[in-house]
Parts: C-alpha cells; structure tokens; sequence
C-alpha cells in the first residue's frame, strides 16, 4: 500500500526507475546525487525491500522495484486525474457540455436543471441532442454525448447508469370526454376508445405498446404522430385518448384543458435515469450538471 509511504521518495523512486540512472534522475530532480540515494535507501527500509540493482553505470529494478512502479505510476495518474478534475471543477469558465434526451425529458423534465447550471456556468456551451432513449444512450457509448437521460433499464457494455427519478404514465382525454369524470379507470375502459400515439422507436410508444399486448388487448390507434404536444393538442380537440408521462401535462390538468385518468399502480411506473461511460464521466461540466439534476428530481 502507498499509504504512509513517503511522496516525495516515490516521486524520486519514479525518476531513477524512469531514467535508470541516479545521477540522471538527480539532475532531473534538481537534487544533489547524495539525496536521491538517501531517499531510495529510507523507501527501500520502508517496504522492506531492496528496489534497485546497481549493475554499474546501470540501474535496473528488483522484481520488488517493478511491481512498486507499476502501482506508483497508477496512483500518480490517479492524483494527478483528481487534482485536474478539482482543479476544473473550481474554475469551470469554459467548455461543452452535450446531453443526449427524449424530446419528452427535454421539453418537462431538465428546463429548470439547465437554467440552474446556465447561472452557475454562463461561460459552459450547453448542447442538447433530442433523440429516444435507445439512441441516447448509443450517443453516449460512441462519446458524441457526454451524458444521456434515459428511461431505464439500458443495458449496454460501455454504459453505467442510475436511477434519478420515477414517471408515472397516465391515460389523457378532452374535458368533454365521457372518461372526464374518472379518477382511475383499466386499460380495457381506455382501448375502448381511438388511440393517438406517439410514433414507433420512442421508449413510451415500446412501453405501451408491451403493456397492451401483455394485456391480450387490440387497440384502435387513430393517428400517430412524432410529437406529445401535438398529441395533447389532438386529444384537446377530442380526436381521441392517449398515454403519456404525467410531467407533460400538468399545465393542461391545471389549465382543465385536459383530464388525467390513472392507468397503473407504482410498481409500474418507469424509471428515468442518467447514463454515462462505464469508466466514468470524463467531462467535469457533465458532473456537475449531474449533480444538479440530481438535486432538482
């Protein structure tokens, strides 16, 4: 283990391993000769250990000296890593930050989160990339986004992800329509009526799609259309019902432009999520924003 040990003599234990010399490794440490055998000796006493094999003018490691470097070279990348993220971190006066995320998250879920972080990083470009959650996530594995918000579960070799918050789905209809009255009603009492849909490839479409045909259900869908506003502005005009996240239509429910009819029970409800690359999100911007988030579900 490197804790206790010494920093500045594995700093100089690096240097003579690296230029395999002591003289050299000196000059390089701006140190005299003496000190730098002094330090190796108090670090070879430390491990318990003989480090280095004088072979002349040549220095060369003991079995015990490689397998140290190789863990000190790790832990330097390691401070070093930590001390540019800190460092970053503090200053954060410029960079890029993309987010890959559904029209549906961008539009009800991360406006607040991104005029937090725009006041607390005004100089941070921000660029959102509205995709479904399947493609999201293919952005962040392929690093054309540094961090996607998602419907979870994705399950990708390249990708971590966890859970920020729940959605609930709910049927929606027209003030007049005769389910106006209903606080709760079953997928069968819905299907009765045409369905206005979003189009196939998007997470809620799949979602609902699975939920009726596990059902054994047959839906008559009326339209489908690219987008949740024009299908709240449809079902406004009673054209028909439809399925959507609850955080999309709480200005209609408010406004009484629209009705919201419960459809599931909570070990229904969707989780939407953050993914990042597995070995760690590399941009500092992408952290912070996180963290932001996380603080606003």
């Amino acid at each position: 283990m490197l804790i206790g040990l010494d920093i500045d003599r594995l700093k100089t234990f690096w240097a003579v391993a690296t230029e395999k010399s002591f003289s050299r490794a000196a000059e390089k440490l701006f140190r005299t000769q003496s000190a730098v055998s002094q330090a190796v000796r108090l670090l070879e006493r430390e491990v318990g250990e003989t480090l280095f094999l004088r072979l002349g003018r040549t220095t060369e490691l003991t079995p015990a000296g490689r397998i140290l470097l190789e863990h000190v070279e790790d832990a330097f990348c390691i401070l070093e890593k930590g001390r540019a993220r800190v460092r970053a971190l503090k200053e954060l006066q410029e960079g890029e930050l993309t987010i890959a995320a559904s029209d549906t998250t961008t539009c009800y879920m991360l406006p607040k989160t991104l005029a937090a972080f725009r006041r607390r990083y005004p100089k941070v470009e921000v660029r959102i990339l509205n995709r479904p959650s399947p493609v999201a996530a293919e952005l962040v594995a392929a690093h054309d986004a540094d961090v996607g918000i998602v419907t979870l579960p994705i399950e990708h070799p390249k990708l971590a992800s966890e859970p920020i918050q729940v959605r609930e789905d709910v049927a929606i209809c027209a003030a007049r329509h005769p389910l106006a009255r209903r606080a709760k009603a079953s997928l069968a009492e819905l299907l009765r009526y045409p369905l206005i849909l979003l189009d196939r490839g998007s997470n809620t479409r799949s979602f609902i799609d699975r939920t009726i045909e596990a059902a054994g259900l047959t839906p008559s869908i009326a339209m489908e259309v690219g987008s949740i506003e024009v299908i709240k502005r449809l079902v406004e005009l009673d054209f028909g019902v439809s399925i959507v996240p609850r955080v999309a239509v709480q200005q209609e429910i408010k406004q009484e432009t629209l009705k919201a009819i419960r459809l599931f029970g909570k070990e229904d409800w969707r989780v939407m999520g953050i993914v990042y690359p597995r070995k760690g999100m590399a941009n500092v911007a992408a952290e912070a924003f996180v963290r932001l988030l996380k603080n606003k579900a």
